[in-house]
């Protein structure tokens, strides 16, 4: 073990706290030790447009009366080097006289890639990568799953979330859907949907249950964009959606469409939305083009909430990279499932996944699964 994977370990704690907080940057953290091995400081990414891990914690050692001069940073991603919406932390570290910095990862955007070691080393300063095989480098990675997928594929990471009965069926033929999983799986979703840069849904699911699809646990700070994807412009300009989100907090509504009506799209553009003309095949949109357009629009996460007909083209054409599941202890016999492909001729057709994780929450099942081979860009070493 690398004597400074405690110290990096704790930096990824901190780190933790800009889950629901930091998109579309990465959630970094940054711990700063003095040179008997005390922490005078740390920090985790804040808000877009406001500071970075490392100017958080040299704030953070101000506050605390603490002198930087000579200290070491640990920071879980290689601190930036350009302007963007914040100067460089590189520089920041540079100013502070910090003596040592030891990196967990490697930041994959193209602006940084190796840049910001270069930066501190060229300023005298020592830098430590810890290996890329390492749990500290693969932690960092995770975290930032959707950040790596945008800088990386050039998608974001799409997860599928379903809510189902042990036999699969998410709702009875007569639609009644609320509620299969109990309050607590509830709770739990609300979080998942709270980390993901954008929350994606179908037509369908806007016609049928008119959901408003925001954030509604205590203390959310941010929400996350909604995307809704419906070919013909269907959406009623008096949907839900188009309802301030829980705490007025701002979110973009994104209207992806093939068919053009200029009435229709100059009725929704008033109530807000952003239309975006992505045609594919049979008058349908091009699901493909959509995640890149996403990734351009900065969304690392794409948080999938929908019905089985928009499930099954996502699963069909390969674009999931991992299922978020929660199953309820019951059975609820015929009904709609959460998707719909195929039907396959051969077993080996199916879509292998692996379950990364499975966990009780309350009285249901919480599975994630991802599919196969879809996280191996996290094994790319960057710069």
């Amino acid at each position: 073990m690398n004597s400074f994977d405690l110290q990096i370990h704790g930096a990824l704690r901190v780190a933790e706290r800009a889950l629901r907080l930091s998109n579309p940057n990465p959630r970094v953290g940054c711990v700063l030790q003095d040179d008997h091995g005390q922490t005078i400081g740390e920090g985790h990414t804040q808000a877009t447009g406001g500071p970075h891990a490392e100017v958080m914690a040299l704030r953070d050692a101000a506050a605390r009366g603490h002198e930087t001069r000579g200290a070491t940073a640990f920071v879980t991603l290689e601190p930036c080097s350009h302007h963007g919406r914040t100067p460089p932390c590189c520089d920041a570290l540079i100013a502070a006289k910090i003596t040592k910095v030891v990196v967990a990862s490697t930041d994959p955007n193209p602006l940084v890639a190796g840049r910001g070691m270069a930066r501190l080393r060229s300023a005298g300063i020592e830098v430590e990568l810890l290996p890329p095989d390492g749990d500290a480098a693969r932690a960092s990675r995770e975290l930032n799953i959707g950040f790596f997928s945008r800088m990386i594929r050039g998608t974001p990471w799409v997860r599928m979330k379903v809510a189902a009965s042990l036999d699969g069926t998410t709702a009875l033929d007569n639609g009644a859907s609320q509620w299969i999983t109990g309050e607590a799986a509830r709770l739990d979703g609300q979080a998942w949907r709270a980390r993901a840069c954008a929350v994606l849904t179908g037509i369908g699911t806007v016609l049928q249950d008119d959901p408003r699809l925001d954030v509604r646990l205590p203390g959310t700070t941010r929400q996350p964009h909604l995307v809704v994807v419906d070919s013909e412009l269907n959406t009623p300009p008096t949907a839900r959606l188009f309802e301030p989100a829980t705490g007025g907090l701002p979110r973009q509504v994104w209207i992806y469409h093939s068919a053009l009506d200029a009435g229709k799209q100059s009725a929704l553009a008033e109530r807000g939305a952003l239309l975006i003309h992505m045609p594919g095949a049979n008058q349908k949109v091009s699901l493909p083009d959509m995640l890149r357009d996403l990734a351009q629009r900065e969304v690392n996460e794409l948080h999938v909430e929908a019905g089985h007909k928009l499930n099954g083209s996502f699963l069909r054409e390969g674009l999931v990279d991992e299922l978020l599941l929660y199953l309820a202890p019951r059975l609820l016999g015929q009904g709609a499932g959460f998707s719909s492909f195929g039907p396959l001729k051969q077993l080996h057709d199916g879509i292998q996944l692996h379950f990364s994780a499975v966990e009780h929450i309350g009285e249901d099942l919480r599975i994630l699964a991802r599919v196969h081979g879809k996280d191996a860009f996290l094994e790319t070493e960057q710069g």
